[in-house]
């Protein structure tokens, strides 16, 4: 039996890896061409997790389409259908934030530290925004009880994780193709190399830049709809509390490298969910604090990091 468990944590730990490395992934791009820690990048999952909520509720339930029992998901269409909603209303929002407030810090020559502590004070606006609109207390999508997939060796997975799977994996892919067969795409790894080296190459680094926010949010906005229908719950708190898998993936993997970024998620993900095999859950984020230190004190540029 103990073999088993330890199976079923490890799938639900890849499960939980292929979230984090959405948001991390978003998050290693930001560093690697704006060069600071966006703190406020948790709580654009949990904005576009509620955005996703409001749409269900409001706007598609008022022409009948049923939230509930898509296949063998808890969820319905409208869930589909306000993804890419959230996405989109995601990206908006940071290429505004941008304009607004970051931008505005560069050109003032703003160093990392102050860039960091803008981004905080966007996380706590963000986050207040968020129980003034909703409230503070736990909030869920429309769900249907599903019977769970039984794969072999005796491992049941909930249907849901099969399609959180499905689309990290099929977003991490196209992130993939985007950043080495498109031209923006070239542009952004040029840009994360060299900023000074891309201007005189004719790059115009500002277009990169906001094509990175749209990217990084878009990434953010997908993993907090995925987060919120894996643990079947919504919290003002819940983008937040995921900053820490985020970061610990991020060093982990390299900072600046999306591909060590999703190795490292999925490093994170599964140590997180094997170690509640003996340990309460709730300590779940002391595991990845834990890695973040270890990766910080043994190899600060990571596994897929350069040395010096």
């Amino acid at each position: 039996m103990t073999s088993v468990v330890e199976l079923e944590l490890v799938v639900n730990g890849l499960v939980m890896g292929s979230i984090i490395a959405l948001g991390a992934m978003g998050l290693t791009l930001l560093y690697g061409n704006l060069k600071f820690a966006h703190i406020a990048h948790g709580d654009f999952m949990t904005i576009a997790a509620y955005l996703v909520l409001f749409i269900i509720s409001v706007p598609l339930s008022n022409i009948g389409l049923k939230a509930i029992g898509l296949g063998p998901f808890t969820f319905g269409y409208p869930l589909l259908v306000a993804l890419p909603f959230a996405v989109l209303i995601a990206a908006f929002a940071a290429v505004l934030l941008d304009l607004g407030v970051y931008r505005r810090l560069r050109n003032r020559g703003s160093g990392t530290v102050v860039m960091a502590m803008a981004s905080l004070g966007v996380a706590i606006a963000l986050r207040g925004l968020v129980q003034i609109i909703w409230g503070g207390d736990i909030q869920q999508y429309p769900r249907m009880s599903k019977l769970f997939f039984k794969l072999p060796m005796d491992v049941r997975i909930p249907p849901d994780a099969l399609f959180i799977a499905g689309i990290a994996l099929v977003v991490t892919i196209s992130l993939h193709l985007l950043l080495t067969k498109t031209k923006i795409g070239k542009a952004m790894r040029a840009t994360a190399d060299n900023v000074d080296l891309a201007r005189v190459t004719g790059i115009n680094t500002e277009i990169v830049i906001l094509w990175t926010w749209v990217i990084g949010a878009g990434l953010a906005a997908v993993a907090g709809v995925l987060l919120a229908v894996f643990q079947a719950q919504l919290l003002p708190i819940m983008g937040w509390k995921f900053l820490i898998p985020l970061f610990s993936a991020v060093i982990l993997g390299g900072i600046g490298n999306p591909y060590g970024a999703f190795w490292g998620a999925m490093i994170v993900g599964v140590s997180a969910e094997v170690a509640t095999q003996w340990i309460n859950p709730s300590y779940k984020p002391a595991i990845a604090f834990a890695i973040l230190i270890v990766v910080l004190l043994l190899r600060p540029r990571g596994i897929f990091g350069v040395r010096d």
